[in-house]
């Protein structure tokens, strides 16, 4: 999304750009996302109308199923041995989803019926939110911070969007299922953008949906294939057994691996979590510390849709502005 706005910007400037994307169709994560919060705008709306805007943009040259190896404000080398002569380069790369299944604990590819943000949101986009007996769930868990502030698997930072997208998922399934029970437990809630609280606040008012202060320490099947759940809640210091049909474990964002690569091989900078470290974090935000290489959404911090594709402009401005003054 963001390079896909930072090459619409630059077009509107008049600067010609190419497009480098390693999946077989541009949109990133967004390509996988049922509604966006929260709004609950359908997600290939957002997408649509990006793939529109560039279908008609001038100066614009898109490469698909391509990865590149090496980045200078020079050239970009592709997988491939190609070489692309710039003059300025705006990485955009994301962030890689947190691998579950590191976290054993929680039963992700070993027990039937525990699930991922992501999955969920594929189902929600299947119209198939289905056990794997093919019933209907009437008792869902979703846990918060799976991959997100936890030193053990050295993901100590928040990923910024998993409480909202706990929430809209909760409300998403109530929808569906109006007579199921949705826990939502949670460390802390982090509700921080417009129209989040209201969310927030709706889904317990008009939804009933449970929130747990406390994390799942434990999750086993039963013998009636459900999941029994072990937690604390951290409000009453009291132990909880819960037997539910579904969890839905959400997922944090982490740093691509190709990062360090970056950093080794061009002289940029990372940060402690692994995410690319920006020259500035308030007015230069979107510039690198190598002149005439800027950075535009999640490829520097857990972001939204929305930041992501303001990003996309902003460093669309700034390389426009460097481009000026070379």
């Amino acid at each position: 999304m963001a390079g896909m706005q930072c090459a619409l910007t630059l077009s509107r400037q008049g600067i010609a750009s190419t497009i480098i994307e390693k999946q077989s169709d541009m949109g990133g994560k967004l390509r996988n996302w049922h509604v966006l919060f929260p709004t609950f705008t359908p997600a290939d709306d957002v997408l649509s109308t990006l793939r529109h805007k560039l279908s008609s943009a001038e100066n614009i040259t898109i490469k698909t199923g391509c990865e590149a190896t090496k980045i200078s404000p020079q050239s970009v080398t592709l997988a491939s041995g190609e070489e692309l002569k710039c003059d300025a380069v705006v990485i955009a790369t994301g962030f890689t989803l947190f691998d579950a299944r590191i976290k054993e604990e929680y039963g992700y590819g070993i027990y039937d019926n525990v699930v991922t943000s992501a999955d969920l949101e594929q189902m929600f986009n299947k119209g198939e939110v289905r056990l794997t007996s093919g019933e209907t769930p009437r008792r869902i868990a979703i846990l918060h911070c799976v991959g997100s502030r936890d030193e053990k698997v050295c993901q100590r930072h928040c990923s910024k969007v998993c409480c909202v997208t706990g929430v809209k998922q909760a409300i998403e399934l109530k929808k569906l299922f109006p007579a199921a029970d949705v826990f939502n437990f949670y460390m802390d809630i982090r509700m921080f953008g417009p129209g989040y609280e209201e969310m927030y606040r709706e889904a317990q008012m008009n939804y009933n949906i449970h929130f747990v202060r406390g994390r799942i320490s434990e999750v086993s099947p039963t013998i009636n294939n459900r999941l029994q759940i072990k937690a604390e809640d951290t409000l009453t210091g009291r132990p909880l057994k819960l037997g539910v049909d579904m969890l839905v474990l959400l997922i944090g964002m982490r740093s691509n691996d190709m990062n360090a690569t970056l950093e080794a091989e061009s002289g940029l900078k990372c940060q402690p979590s692994g995410f690319m470290q920006p020259k500035d974090s308030f007015a230069g935000n979107v510039e690198s510390n190598v002149e005439g290489i800027f950075y535009a959404g999640a490829v520097t911090a857990p972001k939204n849709v929305g930041e992501s594709i303001n990003e996309g402009t902003a460093a669309a401005m700034a390389a426009a502005e460097w481009l000026t003054k070379r």
